[in-house]
Parts: C-alpha cells; sequence; structure tokens
C-alpha cells in the first residue's frame, strides 16, 4: 500500500531532502519526543541535529549561505517533523518566518547581516505581533515606538512569542506614529522593528525583559514567552526595509507563510495519529478478532485517512501558489482552517480507537491529544481564517448586477 500523504510533482533534490528528514524524524525524533514532552525539555539535540541538515537555511536564498529551496518543500519537511513532535516544527517555524520577511521586505544591508548568521543558524529568529489585551486584533496594538535621534525607544509589553528565550533575533510589531498624522488607519501606522538580543531569560538586553516560559497544556519543549520593552532602544537601521508604517503589511506576509506551515503542521500530527490508530486497531483484539475488523473501526479509518489526504492536498497547493509569487491569502486561510480542523477530528479518532489506553502517558496518542488543540489558534482562529476566505470570495465572485 502507498503511503498516504504522497506529492506528486516533486524534484530529484526535493525528494531527496525529504527523504533525508523522514529519516532522521523516525530516528532522531519520535523515539524521545513523549520522554522530552513529559518533561517540557527543550530538545537541544534534535535542534543540532537539524543545524547540521541545513533546515535552518533551507528557504534562504544560496548566495546567503542557504538551500535556497521553495516554500513547497519548506512546507513538506515541517510536515514530516511534526509527524515526529510537533514542538520541533515550532522552533523552525518562526525562523523562517523572519528570514522570509527579511528576504522580502529587508534592506541589502540588513540582508546581508542577518540571513548568512540565519542560514548557518547562528542567529535564530522569533516574531511577535500579539499583545496581552488584543488576541486577533492585530490593529488594536498599543506597544509603542517614539523616534529619538538616530534611534527609536520602544516600550509595551508583546504575548505568545514562541522561541522568545531561545531566539537571538525577534521581529516586533509596534505602533509609529512618527510621519503618520493622526487619524491614520491603524494598519498604516505599524512598524516591524529587529530587536537582536542574548538568548534567555530575564533582562536580555537594556529595556528588555523575557520573563520565563508559560506553561501550557501541550506545544511543551519549545519555550513560549511574554517580551516586555521599557525604553528599549533600537537604532533606525533597524526598521525592517529602512521606512516605517510598513509592519502591518510586511508581518501579514509573513503570517501567509505562517499558516502554510501551521497547515503542514496539521497534516502530519494527523498522519502520525492515523499511524498510531491503524496500527493500535490491528494489535487489539475484542470478541475473538482484531478491532480493525469490525466495520465501525474500518468506517473510522476510512474517514481519518481521506482527512489526512484532503488536508495534504490542500496545504500543497496553499504552498505552490505563494511559491509562484501569486497572492494566496485564500489558499493559505483554507488550508489552515481546514488541516487543523482534520487533525483534530484524526487525532481524536485515534485516541477513541485506542480505548483506554489513550488516556494513559504512556501512548504516543495521550501527547498527540494535548497537541493538536493548538493548531487551531496559532496563526489566526478558525473564525479568522473564515473572515478571511469569506473576504475573498466575495472580491472573486463580485455579483453583476
Amino acid at each position: 500500500m502507498a503511503r498516504l500523504a504522497q506529492t506528486a510533482g516533486l524534484t530529484d533534490v526535493q525528494q531527496e531532502i525529504l527523504k533525508t528528514v523522514r529519516e532522521f524524524v523516525d530516528k532522531e525524533i519520535i523515539p524521545v519526543a513523549t520522554e522530552l514532552e513529559h518533561r517540557d525539555e527543550y530538545p537541544q539535540q534534535i535542534v543540532d541535529g537539524l543545524k547540521e541538515l541545513g533546515l535552518f537555511g533551507l528557504m534562504i536564498p544560496e548566495e546567503y549561505g542557504g538551500l535556497g529551496e521553495s516554500l513547497l518543500t519548506y512546507a513538506l519537511c515541517v510536515e514530516e517533523i511534526a509527524r515526529g513532535w510537533m514542538s520541533v516544527s515550532g522552533i523552525i517555524n518562526t525562523h523562517f518566518i523572519v528570514a522570509y520577511m527579511l528576504k522580502q521586505h529587508g534592506t541589502q544591508e540588513q540582508k546581508d547581516y542577518f540571513l548568512p548568521r540565519m542560514a548557518a543558524g547562528e542567529t535564530r529568529g522569533a516574531f511577535s505581533m500579539s499583545e496581552p489585551g488584543l488576541g486577533s486584533d492585530v490593529s488594536a496594538i498599543t506597544s509603542k515606538a517614539v523616534k529619538d535621534g538616530e534611534e527609536y525607544v520602544l516600550n509595551g509589553q508583546k504575548m505568545w512569542l514562541t522561541n522568545g528565550g531561545t531566539s537571538s533575533l525577534v521581529a516586533v510589531l509596534v505602533r509609529s506614529d512618527e510621519g503618520h498624522p493622526e487619524g491614520t488607519a491603524p494598519h498604516k501606522s505599524m512598524t516591524t522593528f529587529l530587536v537582536e538580543k542574548e538568548p534567555g531569560f530575564g533582562e536580555v538586553r537594556p529595556g528588555l525583559t523575557i520573563p520565563g516560559k508559560i506553561d501550557k497544556m501541550g506545544y511543551k519543549g519549545v519555550d513560549t514567552t511574554e517580551l516586555i520593552m521599557d525604553g528599549l532602544r533600537i537604532p533606525a537601521n533597524r526598521v525592517l526595509g529602512g521606512v516605517t508604517g510598513r509592519g502591518f503589511y510586511q508581518m501579514m506576509d509573513g503570517v501567509e507563510v505562517g499558516r502554510v506551515n501551521v497547515a503542514a503542521r496539521g497534516c502530519g500530527v494527523a498522519q502520525r495519529a492515523f499511524e498510531l490508530g491503524v496500527s493500535y486497531a490491528q494489535q487489539r483484539h475484542t470478541f475473538g478478532k482484531a478491532i480493525a475488523q469490525h466495520q465501525a473501526i474500518q468506517f473510522k479509518l476510512a474517514e481519518m485517512a481521506t482527512k489526512v489526504e484532503a488536508a495534504h492536498a490542500m496545504m500543497v497547493n496553499a504552498a505552490r501558489k505563494k511559491d509562484s509569487g501569486e497572492r494566496n491569502d485564500l489558499e493559505a486561510g483554507m488550508a489552515k482552517y481546514l488541516a487543523s480542523e482534520y487533525c483534530k477530528e484524526v487525532v481524536e479518532d485515534a485516541f477513541r480507537i485506542h480505548g483506554g489506553y489513550g488516556f494513559s502517558k504512556e501512548y504516543e496518542i495521550e501527547r498527540l491529544y494535548r497537541e493538536a488543540p493548538m493548531l487551531l489558534i496559532g496563526e489566526g482562529t478558525a473564525e479568522i481564517q473564515k473572515m478571511i476566505i469569506g473576504r475573498r470570495l466575495l472580491e472573486e465572485y463580485r455579483f453583476q448586477g
């Protein structure tokens, strides 16, 4: 039987990269993921292995020391890594969003300075939009930058930074009213700053504090933090792109990449849940036969496999659309929405197949059951995705009366 979630039309190079990543996942991630997750331990050895494979430079152009691969290649690698442990895919996700934003919107000086270090894994990226009081309403950002000579002074509190502690570069979105008169639309008065810092917790540079890790239900191992700016001074040459007022658009471009990533993570977790479910169903016996022989379980497996295939196809379509240079907010929104919802459903069905053993921490499905809900929220809730999809559909199918 062919493995689920195969992708047609890949080059020999793409196939070799995926084969290497899949072997790494099977050998280095799956055997230790549950133990590390239960201890909420950062997977340093795994991260070092990814660094040796060159995955931190996967999408960074060759001229900066990267592999120069496509978003599709990246998404398929994320799918494989999430199949092993979703937290590891989160470690590379924010790094790639920042690298992508630099590649697309950075000044030449910013690209020359940051991208080679990011490709080597020496500089690790995180990005920050959310704040304690705003959630999905990015226009309500209150963190602010004020110009002071050749510097900007940043103040405010940010929330939900993946890699907030382990990163050494954070792309931070704040308000910057300088040059934007009162009454300017909120999304036109936001700026992205490239904030360098020391990895770790506490005061990581003057005016910048990372208080500590947020304790989470799942998605453990990777550090999720707050970020507090109190008189943080940033030179003007660290405004992404060199011009204020473009931050919202830069971040939204990066989030489209992030939504494809979340869709890929959903595909990977669902794939693993199916593998666990179909394997257990052939080992567990009731009423004189394996439960896989009962029609009710076969129906469940059929539904699970179909959802895995459908989510994978939409994720691949969204990645290819972005790679083509076309607008892909509709496709990325659809892929993120479908993959995260299907992931939750496939994981729950695998959990049900395991019966009482699914509730035991000895079984891998218990971990997946706690991880899947994060995908319903990350990079925009289902409701936000539906708003994006609905608005784009009305643009495409505008009534001609």
